[in-house]
């Protein structure tokens, strides 16, 4: 009978590259900046590291479609190197496979890394596959602002939130990430925002204004994983442990049946569920103190905390205006900027969501540092609401 990887694999190091526009640095570069620091904070030879898994989505056009290139930037010689990709997903799906190949017993250090350089596609979003021409299999249900304009349309009319108040709670969640993104030095947009500019802003898709988007990024994170006694043998004292990693992927009933009304993401509670039964979660509201949540929309994070268990169903937006989510409030979220702020290239967003954890779980955040942590959970959001890969990772202190 499984029984889950809960306390199994700790991280023994961490690293992550500037996010932003990284016109001078190729996707080697930036593995190699992630790595750098990854590294050095593991403590441990390059050598030791007996596997690595390689998270890209839309970069094969520096990346390529197979794991070659992080094997060559890093010279990880005569090991085993997978490249993986699960739509924005693609970093913890990265991160799934170190930890497990860890807690199988399979290998003692492994490592997970992600990058993306998406500003050289041109796009302001996320590109579809082929760069620019049109491709329907990728989009087939529309474009990204206007499939999750519908996510808001729905969750207004299910739960009776009239659209000024989902308006006001929704450009809180931008604002929020704006104010975090100014203490983040490695975030590509750093600079407040008010809540009139926010809410004045030019319409993207309605009700999603142009600060309700998120833009993409350049960047790259690591983890290199390994056993709670390896790390204590490298002379760890505080260890960071993963207590549950799970993926949830949409099987197309959201979309075929009828049965869905559009207004949550059906694989995220999912994900969500089982991910707090394998961590031994019982109370979601209490016990997370840290949510680095999937917000490529306004829309999209304030329903994640419903579908997350962190609000009650109809009750996010009123939450975020409370200041529920706000660094000092009783879930901050998205301390580091977010992909709002922070950045989203797609195959590193994942990793770089876990950095912010282990960081904080750490006590090593500086001016972001939160206090009283015990959890910190992740979540991804891959594809669009009616077609998704939904993750979630719990992190605690072993």
């Amino acid at each position: 009978m499984a029984t889950g990887i809960r306390d199994k694999v700790v991280i023994a190091g961490m690293g992550c590259s500037v996010f932003g526009e990284r016109w001078d640095m190729s996707s080697d570069m930036l593995m190699v900046e992630a790595f750098t620091e990854a590294l050095a904070d593991a403590g441990l030879e390059k050598s030791r590291i007996e596997a690595a898994w390689l998270g890209s989505a839309l970069d094969d056009v520096n990346v390529g479609n197979s794991a070659i290139p992080l094997a060559t930037a890093l010279r990880l010689r005569d090991i085993p190197v997978t490249r993986v990709e699960n739509m924005c997903a693609t970093g913890t799906e990265a991160l799934r496979g170190a930890v497990y190949a860890v807690a199988a017993g399979a290998v003692d250090v492994a490592l997970a890394l992600g990058v993306e350089k998406l500003k050289d596609s041109g796009f302001g979003g996320l590109p579809i596959r082929t760069k620019g021409a049109v491709n329907d299999l990728w989009m087939p249900y529309g474009s990204a602002p206007g499939t999750f304009a519908q996510l808001a349309g729905a969750y207004a009319a299910r739960h009776g939130v009239s659209m000024g108040d989902l308006k006001r709670g929704m450009a809180h969640v931008s604002w929020k990430s704006h104010q975090n993104g100014v203490m983040n030095d490695r975030a590509h947009l750093r600079r407040a925002v008010d809540m009139d500019t926010i809410l004045n802003a030019p319409m993207i898709a309605d009700p999603l204004g142009l600060y309700d988007c998120c833009g993409v990024s350049d960047g790259a994170a690591a983890a290199i994983v390994t056993t709670p006694e390896i790390a204590r043998a490298l002379g760890k004292d505080t260890l960071v442990s993963v207590k549950a990693l799970q993926i949830c992927t949409s099987h197309g009933w959201e979309a075929q049946y009828g049965a869905w009304d559009g207004s949550y993401v059906p694989t995220t509670r999912a994900a969500a569920g089982r991910a707090y039964a394998e961590a031994g979660i019982s109370d979601p509201k209490a016990e997370i103190g840290l949510a680095e949540v999937h917000d490529c929309f306004s829309i999209t994070e304030l329903v994640t905390m419903e579908d997350l268990q962190l609000s009650n169903d109809g009750r996010a937006a009123f939450d975020f205006l409370d200041g529920r989510y706000d660094r000092d409030g009783a879930v901050p979220a998205q301390v580091d900027g977010g992909l709002k702020c922070f950045g989203h290239p797609v195959g590193a967003s994942g990793l770089r969501m876990a950095y912010e954890v282990y960081t904080q779980l750490m006590e090593r955040a500086g001016d972001r540092q939160l206090a009283d942590l015990d959890f910190g959970l992740t979540h991804n959001l891959g594809g669009q609401p009616a077609n998704s890969v939904g993750a979630v990772s719990v992190f605690g202190r072993l």
